[in-house]
């Protein structure tokens, strides 16, 4: 009886123990997922204040082509 009891007192201290440690990679899993959301959101706006003045930087690099000999060429003789 004494051992059946001792044994349920230490269940019990270890369920309880379990659960303060999984309560706290509960915690830290939440503000994991909170901080990159963030990070996601501070990309997105980012994204979308510098969406037009990327496109229009890599539309004039595309469209405004200035044919140029390369320093390297040499006329064969």
């Amino acid at each position: 009886m004494e051992v059946e009891q001792y044994r349920r007192e230490r269940e019990q201290e270890f369920q309880s123990k379990q659960q303060a440690a999984m309560g706290s990679q509960g915690n830290l899993s939440a503000e994991v997922e909170q901080a990159t959301r963030r990070q996601v959101q501070g990309m997105q706006s980012s994204q979308q204040r510098n969406q037009e003045r990327v496109l229009a930087q890599l539309l004039g690099m595309v469209c405004d082509v200035r044919p140029q000999v390369h320093p390297n060429y040499r006329i064969a003789v």
